[in-house]
C-alpha cells in the first residue's frame, strides 16, 4: 500500500513568483530558488519556475488570467500536480487559481506559508512540536479549505495537506474552533513546564547561550560538534524543530548552557511564529546569542537581515551577540559583504563539519561572556539569605559556606550584580550594624 509520504515524493510542482517593483529580478529568482529547496525538503520536485511582472496583484488570481492559462498549459504538458506561489494567497484566490489551472481539479494550488507548514508537520517529532504544528495549520489553512466541500476528499494527502491537523479540516468551523482552543490549553500547560525548566536553569547560575540563525545555517551541526548532542543534522531546510539544550565547559572551567533553536526564514508564517512562540522564546531568555550564518550562501547577507529582524520582533535584538560565519570549508560566497560585521571582534569564521575555527570561536565566546565579570567573595548575613537567590539567578555561584552569623559566597558576577550587593563584598568598609540598612 502506498503511503502518504511515498505519494508526496512523486509530487511535481511549478513555482510562481511575482516581480512587482518592490524587489529586483535577482531577488525574485533567489526567493524562487529558496522555494524550490522548500519543495525538495517536503519531498517534491520542481518542474518549472514562472515569474509574472505585475505591479498590482490581480484580486482574483494574483497573476492575471493570461498567466493562469500559461501555467495551465505548462501543468498539462508536464504532468504537474502542484502549483506553489511565493506569496500568501487568499481562500478565493486559491479557489479561482485551481479552477483556472485544472478543470478536472487535478492540480492543487498552495502558497509559501502552506508549504512551510507542511514541512513543519513532516519534521515534528515531539508531542509539543506536533501540537504546535497542528495549531498553526488550523489557524492558517482552515479558512482556506472550509467551503470546498467534496474537493477535500480528492486531496488524499501530499504536500500542503500533510499533518495532524488535516482530519480536523474536514469538520465544521465550530469543531475546528473547539480544537484550536483545546490545543491552546494543552500548549499553555507545556509552556508552564518550559518556564519551570527555564527557572531551574536560571537558578543554576549558568550563562545561557541561544544558537540562532537562518534555517540550514548549521546550528545543529555546531551544537553536535561542541557537545555531542546527537541532534539530527541534515542539509535540508527545517531539519530540526525542537530546541535542544546541552551543557558545555569552557577552557576556563566555567560551564554554560547552549540551546539549539528552530531555524528562521523569510516570510515565516505569522501563525507559525505564534504557535512556536514558547520555543522561539529560548532566544528571548538567553544571556547571549550566537547567530550562525551560512557564509557559502550568496544570500547570506539577506538571511542575516531576516534573522535580525525576526529577533527584533521577538524582543531579543539587544543581547550580546557573536556572529558565527559557518560552512567556510565550502568556500566563502563571492558576494560576502556583511557591512563590516564579518571583520569585527564579535565575528568568527568556522566550519562546524571539520572543526576549523571552532577553537577561536570558543575563545571569543568566553571573552565576551567574561567582559565585565569577575570572581567576588560576598559575606551575606543569615537574615539576608534571600540574596542567595539573586546570585543563583544573576551570577555563577562557585562556592557557598554557611557560618554562625553569615554565608560566605564566591560567585562570578558582572558589574551590575556586584553593585547591587556591594555592601556584602568582602573588604567593604562598612560597620556590620549597617547591614540591615
Amino acid at each position: 500500500m502506498e503511503t502518504q509520504n511515498e505519494r508526496s515524493l512523486c509530487c511535481r510542482g511549478v513555482l510562481v513568483g511575482v516581480e512587482d517593483g518592490t524587489s529586483s529580478h535577482a531577488q525574485v529568482l533567489a526567493e524562487l530558488k529558496e522555494l524550490s529547496r522548500l519543495l525538495d525538503t517536503a519531498g517534491g520536485e520542481t518542474v518549472a519556475q514562472v515569474i509574472q511582472n505585475k505591479s498590482t496583484p490581480d484580486p482574483r488570481t494574483w497573476i492575471g488570467s493570461g498567466k493562469v492559462k500559461e501555467i495551465a498549459e505548462l501543468c498539462e504538458a508536464n504532468e504537474v500536480d502542484l502549483v506553489i506561489f511565493d506569496t500568501e494567497l487568499s481562500p478565493s484566490q486559491i479557489r479561482n487559481l485551481e479552477d483556472g489551472i485544472s478543470e478536472a481539479g487535478r492540480v492543487r494550488v498552495i502558497d509559501r506559508s502552506m508549504l512551510i507548514l507542511d514541512i513543519f508537520a513532516l519534521h515534528a517529532t515531539t508531542g509539543e512540536g506536533k501540537l504546535q504544528v497542528e495549531l498553526a495549520q488550523l489557524r492558517y489553512t482552515a479558512p482556506r479549505l472550509i467551503g470546498k466541500g467534496t474537493q477535500l476528499s480528492r486531496q488524499g494527502g501530499g504536500i500542503g495537506t500533510r499533518g495532524p491537523g488535516e482530519s480536523q479540516l474536514e469538520s465544521d468551523r465550530r469543531h475546528i474552533q473547539r480544537r484550536i482552543r483545546a490545543l491552546e490549553e494543552e500548549l499553555e500547560l507545556l509552556d508552564k513546564n518550559r518556564r519551570t525548566m527555564r527557572a531551574s536553569r536560571d537558578r543554576s547560575g549558568l550563562s545561557k547561550i541561544a544558537i540562532v540563525g537562518y534555517t540550514n545555517a548549521g546550528k545543529s551541526t555546531l551544537l553536535n560538534r561542541l557537545t555531542d548532542a546527537g541532534i539530527l543534522a541534515e542539509d535540508k531546510l527545517f531539519a530540526t524543530l525542537d530546541p535542544t539544550t546541552r551543557k558545555f565547559e569552557l577552557p576556563s572551567g566555567e560551564s554554560i548552557l547552549l540551546t539549539d533553536t528552530v531555524g528562521l526564514i523569510r516570510k515565516l508564517p505569522h501563525h507559525l511564529i505564534q504557535a512556536f512562540r514558547s520555543t522561539l522564546d529560548e532566544a528571548v531568555y538567553a544571556d547571549m546569542l550566537m547567530i550562525v550564518i551560512d557564509a557559502s550562501d550568496p544570500e547570506c547577507r539577506e538571511q542575516l537581515e531576516v534573522t535580525r529582524q525576526l529577533l527584533a520582533d521577538l524582543g531579543a535584538a539587544d543581547k550580546p551577540t557573536l556572529y558565527v560565519f559557518n560552512k567556510c570549508d565550502r568556500g566563502i560566497a563571492e558576494t560576502l559583504d556583511m557591512g563590516g560585521i564579518e571583520d569585527r571582534e564579535d565575528a568568527v569564521r568556522i566550519s562546524a563539519v571539520t572543526g576549523e575555527g571552532t577553537e577561536e570561536m570558543i575563545a571569543r565566546l568566553e571573552q565576551m561572556l567574561s567582559q565585565g565579570k569577575r570572581l567576588v567573595k560576598f559575606i551575606i548575613p543569615n537574615a539576608k539569605q534571600g540574596l542567595l537567590n539573586t546570585l543563583y539567578t544573576e551570577a555563577t555561584v562557585k562556592t557557598v559556606e554557611y557560618g554562625a552569623e553569615a554565608v560566605t559566597v564566591e560567585a562570578v558576577v558582572d558589574s551590575r550584580v556586584r553593585g547591587m550587593l556591594a555592601i556584602y563584598e568582602e573588604g567593604y568598609r562598612k560597620p556590620r550594624e549597617e547591614w540591615e540598612d
